[in-house]
């Protein structure tokens, strides 16, 4: 078709584009279907710009930047698809550029940060503390030491380059900021909260005491099925829309953000748009986490191991989808609370993962298990054990990624020498050297190793193949 750029092709003369006033680290398609939605279809909208950095690499900010930061969301349904144009997004910035990170940041009108960095890179040990030993966090602080003697210095992840920032705000006297996690951790925004002072707090300069002070951080619940665009995505867009857009984004119509927190400096009414602000977020990250995220590991991993690709595709494996109900089943016991509706949110799940139109690719979801498994099969085993019942449907999870690690796929971890190192010992010492690296209680429990290892092999794929007996 060769249309023009999107940015080139707007039916409308375009508004004045909003002033920054939140900053967002990580961008990528889950904030921009997420976050940017929300801030876009609240009704002070006007107000709130987004300047959005990326993480490991620039490439995202350089495409959006080319087309005036404008991007389409694609809503897919099994009924079809719709398209948005998504204009909150004002700035698109390479995550290295710590100076406009810190002048952002650092101006009065910036109000908000949030977070989509992946569960791993907050860097929290197993026990949830913060290491300054870890190499990340070393590299940080040597990097922020170097800083603040005015020499060159970077930090290299996203939560030092946030610290290096806030100090900014500090000396500039800005005020109070809210940061908001919107990764899916249990407690997100304790999380980053620990994660941030450890590095302030190993840095010095009095710069913990003053962000203990001035700035909040929200835990939030995040919830929309986005997975990678193709380059099939990139020509429906075309086709469709009539322009080229080399940056749109596909999700399912499902959405939904529920906040727990304080906002000093204020926020977008992202409430009218749908979002839930609550007191007590801790049920509802927890449904999220075990239901949604829980099942999506099982299938990852088990359903990898059966040969399939897509979250739709293992679903439709009796023998994934029988883990999953069973894993559901013991989360389901822990998961009380008011307006939860368990059998209402389990039967939305299951026609989101069939929805067959959205590719979600389980190599995706496998990223990470070490990080991920803490919070999506450890507390659901430690509290069925704890009520006298075996767990066996959390155990499955974690047979099933030793499985797929000892398979040699290859996979993505923060641990991932660590994982190979584990992989190269024989029998239980495997399994328990695996296990350590998800939970160090488990893997002392003799019932808990024993049980993980009879339900190796669970998922072959040879027909004779059924899961052991538990």
């Amino acid at each position: 078709m060769n249309a023009a750029p999107l940015a080139l092709n707007r039916s409308l003369k375009p508004l004045p584009k909003p002033p920054v006033r939140i900053v967002h680290l990580g961008l990528g398609a889950f904030h921009r279907s997420h976050q940017a939605w929300y801030t876009q279809h609240a009704p002070d909208a006007a107000e709130w710009g987004i300047a959005a950095f990326t993480g490991r690499r620039p490439d995202a900010a350089a495409a959006l930047s080319r087309q005036d930061c404008l991007y389409t969301l694609v809503e897919r349904s099994a009924g079809g698809d719709s398209f948005e144009v998504i204009g909150s997004i004002v700035e698109a910035v390479d995550g290295a550029n710590t100076a406009r990170l810190c002048e952002l940041v650092a101006a009065k009108e910036t109000a908000v940060v949030t977070l989509t960095i992946t569960e791993a890179a907050y860097g929290l040990a197993a026990d949830g503390t913060f290491d300054a030993g870890t190499p990340g966090a070393a590299d940080d602080l040597r990097a922020l030491s170097a800083a603040a003697s005015g020499e060159a210095g970077v930090p290299g992840t996203p939560l030092g380059r946030l610290v290096l920032a806030l100090a900014r705000r500090r000396d500039s006297g800005s005020g109070p900021i809210a940061v908001v996690s919107c990764d899916n951790l249990s407690a997100n925004g304790e999380v980053a909260r620990r994660a941030v002072l450890g590095l302030a707090s190993g840095w010095g300069s009095g710069l913990a005491g003053w962000i203990e002070a001035n700035v909040s951080f929200v835990s939030t619940s995040v919830d929309r099925i986005t997975p990678r665009t193709t380059e099939a995505d990139i020509a429906e867009v075309e086709e469709q829309c009539g322009y080229s857009d080399n940056s749109p984004v596909v999700a399912e119509p499902f959405r939904n953000w529920v906040l727990s927190g304080d906002f000093p400096a204020g926020r977008p009414r992202w409430e009218e748009a749908g979002a839930v602000v609550v007191g007590d977020i801790e049920p509802y990250e927890n449904r999220k986490l075990w239901l949604l995220n829980g099942s999506h590991s099982i299938l990852a991993y088990a359903g990898q191991l059966r040969g399939h690709a897509t979250v739709a595709d293992a679903l439709a494996d009796p023998l994934c989808r029988k883990a999953v109900e069973d894993f559901w089943d013991e989360a389901a016991h822990h998961l009380q609370g008011e307006g939860l509706d368990i059998p209402t949110y389990r039967r939305a799940l299951l026609e989101r993962f069939g929805n067959e139109r959205i590719a979600h690719r389980l190599a995706q979801i496998a990223a990470d298990a070490t990080t991920k498994l803490r919070m999506r099969a450890v507390p659901v085993m430690a509290a069925e054990r704890a009520d006298g019942r075996s767990g066996a449907g959390s155990a499955l999870m974690l047979a099933a990624w030793i499985d797929y690690v000892t398979a040699g796929n290859d996979f993505q971890d923060p641990l991932a020498a660590e994982i190979q190192a584990a992989v190269a010992l024989d029998g239980t010492n495997r399994v328990q050297g695996l296990l350590r690296l998800v939970s160090a209680a488990l893997a002392e429990d003799p019932g808990v190793v024993a049980l993980v290892s009879r339900l190796l092999g669970s998922f072959a794929t040879t027909p004779a193949a059924t899961p052991a007996s538990t």
